[in-house]
């Protein structure tokens, strides 16, 4: 009879499996323009799920909407001071 080698195990894999890598900024700031449109493929999406933290889209959320409001308000300034001067 042989003896099972002790450096083969039973279990499939005893590895965990490596954690996702966290996303960029810049991926998270595509993230959020891309859900600004209402618009983001579903594999996209969960990568995004696995790689991008709830704080940071609340983050670059706010401050890119504070600056598309701010573009705004340029903009509709300097239309304004420009149609009445």
């Amino acid at each position: 009879m042989t003896q099972p080698d002790p450096q083969q195990s039973s279990a499939p894999d005893s590895r965990e499996p490596a954690a996702p890598k966290q996303a960029s900024l810049l991926q998270v700031a595509g993230a959020v323009f891309w859900s600004f449109f209402g618009v983001r493929k579903g594999r996209h999406m969960l990568q995004d799920t696995s790689t991008i933290r709830p704080l940071h889209v609340i983050v670059v959320g706010l401050v890119s909407g504070l600056v598309f409001v701010l573009a705004l308000v340029a903009l509709v300034t300097f239309i304004t001071r420009n149609a009445t001067g």
